[in-house]
């Protein structure tokens, strides 16, 4: 019996299953505590728009600042660094001394 993904092969038999992510999503949920949970869900999805934390007192969000310079910093980062630029890399010709060929 060999297994590969969703394949299966055994004897001779061939077999295959579809595993879908979105049909379970596309499906309306009739229990009803599943239905609050996706309720949820998409409120929390709403309010996370722009990449901000959710429901944040302005303590976390001072702190996630902190935290956020404190890594900037020690990762080269400061005033005026641009942390999402790729770096630029530098590669000088190693200096080889030559050697006495005549013996």
């Amino acid at each position: 019996m060999l297994t590969r993904g969703a394949i299966l092969v055994r004897k001779g038999v061939f077999s295959a299953r579809n595993f879908g992510i979105s049909a379970p999503a596309a499906q309306k949920a009739t229990d009803p505590i599943q239905a609050l949970f996706v309720k949820k869900i998409q409120e929390y999805k709403s309010k996370s728009s722009g990449g901000n934390l959710v429901d944040a007192s302005p303590e976390v969000e001072k702190e996630l600042k902190n935290e956020l310079d404190r890594v900037s910093k020690q990762f080269g980062g400061g005033a005026g660094v641009d942390m999402t630029k790729f770096p630029e890399f530098k590669f000088e010709p190693a200096k080889v001394d030559p050697i006495n060929a005549t013996a």
